[in-house]
């Protein structure tokens, strides 16, 4: 029985791409995946509709490490409407509550450090963590409120912008699992007229370059107008997803064993321990690994191509 021709071309890597706002995360991922051709595609993140910014997409073997994305820091631009509170906590929801606003600039700075470093965050209702299988989002549509626990988050900057009554604008860096618009609806809370997110922008994710970051609209353009292998030039390196990892160079015999997956013995002169980035003899990224503290190399997340 022959087996199935696979549907798209074997493209590897990371696009940074500047997600428009009104479209799902996933929705704007299957486009770029059609306009690449590829056979396999992923995001590192979800943005909500109303979100704009940096979102990676990582396509064919890249897929493999878009978890280590998803647990990267993040940055973000955010304005938020005081005085009023939505379902959703922010200006996709419906309105409901409205409280004057006799908010002053002082306030506002007086409550930013409470929000700053490590802190306890109740993940929105409308968010796609799971109970019992099915997105929280789903129970909430159907006006269902399921308990949710507090969760820990780092909160590294919370940086005021301007305050335009009654809007507020921030810069956020914060640490993987952070809601921003639970973020907001708490500092409404605390400042005593509650608010909901109007402007949501993903500045940067990782560390990777945002003048790399491209519209959807010209990456069409550029489909229309030359061959395939020349988007691929727009391409990241795989290993730019786990780029925080130490690199690890094997030689011939040890690059030869882990491509087969086998464990390996490593001459840990650097005392280096723990998940890793592999490179082959020639300089190929590999893959994934974990250094065991007896300095045996188990391969992890390795690269199929």
């Amino acid at each position: 029985m022959s087996r199935p021709r696979k549907k798209g071309r074997d493209v590897h890597g990371v696009f940074l791409l500047d997600k428009p706002k009104g479209m799902s995360s996933n929705d704007i991922m299957q486009k770029v995946k059609r306009l690449f051709q590829a056979n396999k595609a992923g995001h590192t993140g979800a943005l909500d509709p109303l979100a704009t910014g940096m979102l990676p997409i990582c396509l064919g073997e890249a897929t493999k490490f878009s978890q280590f994305l998803l647990d990267s820091d993040k940055r973000y631009f955010v304005t938020a409407k005081l005085g009023e509170r939505t379902d959703t906590s922010d200006a996709e929801g419906q309105v409901v509550e409205t409280r004057e606003v006799n908010v002053l600039e002082e306030d506002i700075l007086a409550a930013l450090p409470q929000f700053r470093g490590d802190i306890l965050q109740v993940p929105t209702m409308f968010s796609a963590l799971k109970h019992n299988g099915k997105p929280l989002y789903e129970y909430a549509r159907k006006g269902i409120t399921v308990e949710r626990e507090a969760r820990p988050i780092t909160i590294f900057e919370l940086k005021f912008v301007e305050y335009q009554a009654p809007y507020l604008s921030l810069e956020v860096h914060c640490s993987k699992g952070t809601y921003i618009r639970t973020l907001v609806d708490d500092l409404g809370e605390v400042l005593g007229c509650g608010a909901h997110v109007t402007v949501l922008r993903r500045l940067a994710v990782a560390d990777y370059p945002v003048k790399e970051m491209m519209p959807i609209e010209e990456l069409q353009l550029l489909a229309e107008s030359f061959p395939q292998q020349e988007l691929d030039r727009l391409l990241l390196p795989m290993d730019t997803a786990v780029a925080s990892l130490p690199q690890i160079n094997l030689d011939e015999s040890q690059t030869k064993a882990v491509k087969f997956g086998q464990r390996v013995k490593f001459e840990n002169g650097e005392q280096v321990y723990g998940l890793v980035r592999l490179f082959s003899n020639t300089q190929q990224f590999l893959g994934v690994a974990e250094i065991t503290a007896d300095n045996v190399i188990r391969p992890n997340r390795m690269v199929n191509i």
